[in-house]
C-alpha cells in the first residue's frame, strides 16, 4: 500500500493534525498542498506553510504550500485549480481546518458563531464542491473531514450549542456528500479521535499541558487517515470511523507508542458515542 504519486489538499495542514496526516502521505512520495492561513510565524502557534512544506520534502514528499483562508470563496478555488495544475489533478481532499470555542449560547459572542460556521461547516462544504470536478477524474479519490459521528444526544449540545452545530455541520457533509457523491465513485468520510490530541488547539483552548499530557499524538490519525486512502473509494464511503476502532479493524494491536506520556490516564474526546468501546487494551 502506498500514496506514490497521489495529491492531496489538506485545509489547516501547517501544524497539528493536518500536518501530520501530510507527512504521513510525504513518507509514500506523495504531493501535498498545504492550504492554511498561517504565512508568517504565530506568536502562540508554531509553523506556517512555509515551514510544514519543508518538513513535506524533508520527508519524501513535494511540497505546495498555499495561503488559503477557506471562508474565501476566491481563494478556495484558486489553491484547487493551482494544486491541479502543479501536479496533474487531485486525488484527496482533507478537511481538517477547524475553529472551536466552548462557550455556552450566553457568553458566545455571534461573530465567534460566525467564524466557527464559516470554517467548519461552509469552509468544509465549499473546498469539497470545488474538489468535485476535480476528484471525478482521479482513480480513487477520497474526501475526510476531521468531524465526529452523528450522535445527537443533548450532552453533546448543551454545553455549547455553537461549537457543536458547527463541527456536526462537518459530518451533515459526510452524511450528504456520500450518498451524492457515490455514483461519481468518490469516497466521503470521517475520522475522529477517541481521545484528545496533542495540538495547539489542546493547548491554547482546553486544557494546557496538563491535559496535552493526557493526549495522543497526531500520527494516530495519519496512520489511520492513510488506511483510508487505501480503501476503494466505490465501496467504503459514508463511514464515520473513530481512530483507534478502525485501526483495529486493520490488523493494529498496538497503541501505546501514540501516548504523550507513557503511564498518564488518556483523556476522552467530545462527540464519541456511548456505543463505541475502545479495543482491547487500548487505553491500558
Amino acid at each position: 500500500m502506498s500514496l506514490k504519486g497521489k495529491t492531496l489538499f489538506i485545509t489547516g495542514a501547517s501544524r497539528g493534525i493536518g500536518l501530520a496526516i501530510g507527512l504521513r502521505a510525504a513518507r509514500d512520495g506523495a504531493n501535498v498542498a498545504i492550504a492554511a492561513k498561517t504565512a508568517e510565524p504565530h506568536p502562540k502557534l508554531d509553523g506556517t506553510i512555509h515551514t510544514a512544506a519543508a518538513a513535506i520534502e524533508q520527508a519524501g514528499g513535494t511540497a505546495l504550500p498555499l495561503v488559503v483562508d477557506v471562508r474565501d470563496e476566491a481563494q478556495v478555488k484558486e489553491a484547487i485549480a493551482a494544486t491541479a495544475a502543479r501536479f496533474g489533478g487531485l486525488d484527496i481532499v482533507v478537511n481538517n481546518a477547524s475553529a472551536i470555542a466552548l462557550t455556552n449560547t450566553p457568553a458566545t459572542e455571534m461573530k465567534r458563531f460566525d467564524l466557527m460556521h464559516q470554517i467548519n461547516t461552509r469552509g468544509t462544504y465549499m473546498v469539497s464542491k470545488y474538489a468535485i470536478p476535480h476528484l471525478e477524474k482521479a482513480e480513487n479519490p477520497h474526501i475526510l473531514m476531521l468531524s465526529p459521528p452523528l450522535d445527537l444526544q443533548e450532552k453533546w449540545f448543551a454545553p455549547h450549542l455553537a461549537y457543536t452545530m458547527a463541527k456536526f455541520g462537518m459530518s451533515l457533509c459526510v452524511l450528504g456528500l456520500a450518498g451524492e457523491l457515490r455514483p461519481k465513485g468518490i469516497a466521503v468520510n470521517a475520522l475522529w479521535p477517541r481521545t484528545t490530541i496533542a495540538t495547539a488547539a489542546v493547548k491554547n483552548l482546553l486544557g494546557g499541558d496538563t491535559l496535552m499530557q493526557a493526549s495522543r499524538t497526531p500520527e494516530i490519525l495519519a496512520d489511520a487517515a492513510w488506511r483510508i486512502f487505501q480503501k476503494p473509494a466505490r465501496s467504503f464511503s459514508g463511514r464515520f470511523l473513530i481512530d483507534d476502532s478502525f485501526l483495529a479493524e486493520e490488523g493494529v494491536t498496538e497503541f501505546s507508542h501514540y501516548r504523550v506520556t507513557p503511564g498518564v490516564p488518556l483523556a476522552p474526546d467530545f462527540f464519541v458515542p456511548d456505543t463505541s468501546l475502545p479495543p482491547p487494551h487500548a487505553l491500558d
